[in-house]
């Protein structure tokens, strides 16, 4: 079973998670690969210390791109995707290790999401399937922000699930916000999507509704109407950006 299985993690200062996620996926992986673009904390010294192989790549906001250059390093058959504030639970390493044994298939994984000092089980925020392993020659990603796998074999669905420990605090979901919000008006502008101020609010009233209505998020309290309007606000600042982006652009024209 040895030289079987490649775990990949992205990072950009990571210094708070890099130990504990290589530790993780090193229960299970023959090689973590580290791909840094540009951390300048002590991620990349904590990552080679403890074992991981590290490789740079400038981040130019496209996370596919960053998947997708991992890959060159992926000497294994096998390549299990992970971020850096995302931990295996026991029974999922067990999953994983009897998936190896396997030909023909991605796999799936429910990821469950921690958030606020909250674990969440409805709305926006409710555990949702995510694919993360591949047959490292089968997979390429897509998009540069919302990334998706794109592999053509049957999936299946592993038993356990990823830990995800994402924002402690609200500056940091704020500043990843405005970040990713940036990039995906850009990526989508570029793809010919348009939009206007009604259809901007109208997107953002509906993503409230899903979320906090349909999705069940009233049921988790007041954890989940905060959670359902940020959604509202990130969704209403992904398409104002767009509707901005477009009318820059046509002023220039």
């Amino acid at each position: 079973m040895k030289n079987r299985l490649t775990a990949v993690i992205l990072t950009k200062n990571e210094v708070n998670n890099i130990v504990d996620v290589i530790n993780n996926a090193g229960q299970i992986a023959d090689q973590v690969l580290v791909v840094d673009s540009g951390s300048t904390d002590d991620t990349v010294l904590l990552a080679e210390k403890h074992g991981a192989k590290v490789v740079f790549r400038a981040w130019d906001n496209d996370f596919s791109a960053q998947r997708n250059f991992a890959l060159k390093y992926v000497a294994t058959e096998w390549v299990l995707y992970l971020d850096a504030d995302e931990r295996l639970n026991e029974q999922l390493i067990q999953s994983i290790r009897t998936a190896l044994s396997e030909t023909g298939k991605q796999y799936s994984i429910l990821r469950k999401i921690h958030a606020f000092g909250f674990k969440y089980r409805y709305g926006i925020f409710k555990p949702d399937e995510v694919l993360r392993l591949f047959p490292a020659k089968s997979v390429h990603w897509e998009n540069k922000v919302h990334e998706r796998p794109v592999c053509k074999l049957p999936k299946e669905r592993l038993k356990g699930s990823i830990e995800h420990y994402t924002y402690n605090c609200w500056q940091q979901w704020w500043d990843k916000a405005g970040h990713y919000t940036s990039i995906w008006a850009e990526d989508v502008y570029n793809k010919g999507k348009r939009t206007g101020i009604s259809g901007a609010f109208f997107h953002a009233a509906y993503g409230f509704i899903r979320a906090y209505i349909i999705q069940l998020g009233f049921l988790d309290g007041w954890s989940g109407l905060y959670s359902s309007l940020q959604h509202f606000i990130y969704t209403l600042m992904k398409y104002l950006k767009l509707y901005e982006l477009q009318n820059k652009k046509t002023k220039k024209c």
